[in-house]
């Protein structure tokens, strides 16, 4: 469906991360609007050549990137396979500018364009999301690790509404905190799936496999997101999240468990009024809003069948079971370094766990501990500050390492 006004330009976007599972969405939405949106970037981290070329052959962006310096060949090489796959003649197609390294997806997310999508997972997303708002382009976050590592780094380069939420919860709060103003807000409440364990204790936790972690009930998402989801590290990480876009004290944002995802989240106002925002599980949806902000694209994705009889549940979170959370508000307390360093364990622990080195409740006993050694031995490892006390990069990148490096000796990877 084209544009709301018939004669505005096509909204110009690089999608980072496009062969994940958040890009992959996110360009399904573009190939069903043709005429509101035009892809002048894609960039990946190189392990999906095949899918990547078929992108770019598809959208037919200016620029490409993969991550791994290794991979630019395989991707030229995979580019002509699959244009003379599609019967191209040379110089039917536009051939676009290949770039590859660790510098490569940065590159690309200042490549000129109205709106970023950084669907890059992980910490690794930080220096596209600074490379973004550094040249001023709107930048669609899916890559809340890149928000919750960098904090005040990235807010204090970011313009009033520069920053719009791809994940579904924060999509949700944006929306229903159209309903009034910020110092109306009393409560965030973000709601969480869940995930396969809901219900069971920490001892019925013990035996959990990667496999059983995987199965999530009613998302279909990447293997690390997924096990987050299963741990409710995602859910730490969403509160810190929050935290961060809207302002709003940790202490104020909630979290209650909905089986059904299919209210996304709540804002409660200081009348005692609650908005939720309610629709089927589906990515689409927020990206959607996402990269077309404050637009909504519409038919993104199938609403809910007002037809039907529908039962929703929500529960309070059971902290003992599931204590990542709780652990989250400490480290976004803390503030400064520890969202940093409780984010890089976790990827480290979920690594360490899918090869079978680390039990499934070991992942947040192993965080904690991580980030108590951060609060007692902090100033051996740790430069944070810079003359005026401020956060710096290099004080992140220095703890993000550190905790990286802990957590492979605690797990026995190194």
């Amino acid at each position: 469906m084209p544009p709301s006004n018939p004669h505005a330009p096509a909204r110009e976007l690089v999608v980072l991360g496009s062969t994940g599972s958040i890009g992959t969405q996110a360009l399904d939405v573009v190939r069903r609007n043709p005429g509101r949106f035009r892809v002048t970037g894609l960039a990946a981290g190189g392990g999906r050549v095949g899918l990547l070329a078929e992108q770019a052959l598809e959208f037919r962006p200016e620029i490409v990137a993969v991550a791994k310096a290794s991979a630019a060949q395989e991707l030229q090489l995979a580019f002509y396979a699959e244009a003379k796959r599609r019967g191209y003649a040379s110089g039917d197609y536009p051939i676009p500018k290949i770039v590859a390294g660790p510098d490569a997806v940065a590159e690309t997310a200042a490549w000129p364009c109205d709106v970023v999508l950084n669907g890059v997972t992980g910490a690794l997303g930080l220096a596209s999301t600074l490379a973004a708002l550094d040249a001023g382009r709107t930048l669609a976050l899916a890559n809340k690790e890149s928000l919750i590592v960098g904090g005040p780094l990235v807010k204090e380069r970011a313009r009033p509404g520069q920053i719009v939420p791809v994940d579904s919860e924060h999509s949700a709060l944006a929306q229903c905190l159209r309903g009034g103003r910020a110092d109306e807000v009393r409560r965030l409440v973000l709601t969480a799936s869940g995930g396969p364990f809901r219900g069971r204790s920490r001892a019925e936790l013990a035996g959990v496999t990667p496999e059983q972690a995987m199965n999530h009930p009613t998302w279909d998402m990447g293997p690390v997101v997924t096990i987050n989801s299963a741990t409710l590290v995602n859910k730490g990480l969403e509160v810190i999240e929050a935290h961060l876009l809207f302002d709003v004290p940790m202490d104020r944002i909630g979290v209650m468990v909905h089986p059904q995802s299919v209210i996304h989240s709540m804002v409660e106002f200081a009348d005692g009024s609650t908005l939720a925002q309610a629709s089927p599980p589906d990515m689409r949806l927020p990206i959607a809003l996402g990269i077309d902000w404050p637009d909504r694209v519409p038919d993104a994705a199938p609403g809910v069948d007002w037809t039907q009889a529908h039962t929703w549940e929500l529960f309070p979170l059971d902290d003992d079971a599931f204590p990542a959370v709780a652990l989250a508000r400490r480290a976004g307390e803390l503030g400064g370094t520890f969202p940093a360093v409780y984010n890089a364990a976790n990827e480290e622990c979920v690594d360490a766990f899918r090869a079978g080195r680390l039990p499934f409740l070991g992942i947040v006993d192993t965080i904690a501990r991580v980030v108590d050694e951060h609060a007692t031995e902090r100033g051996e490892h740790e430069q944070s500050s810079g003359p005026a006390g401020e956060l710096t990069l290099d004080g992140v990148l220095t703890a993000d390492g550190w905790a990286r490096t802990r957590t492979r000796e605690l797990t026995g990877t190194d």
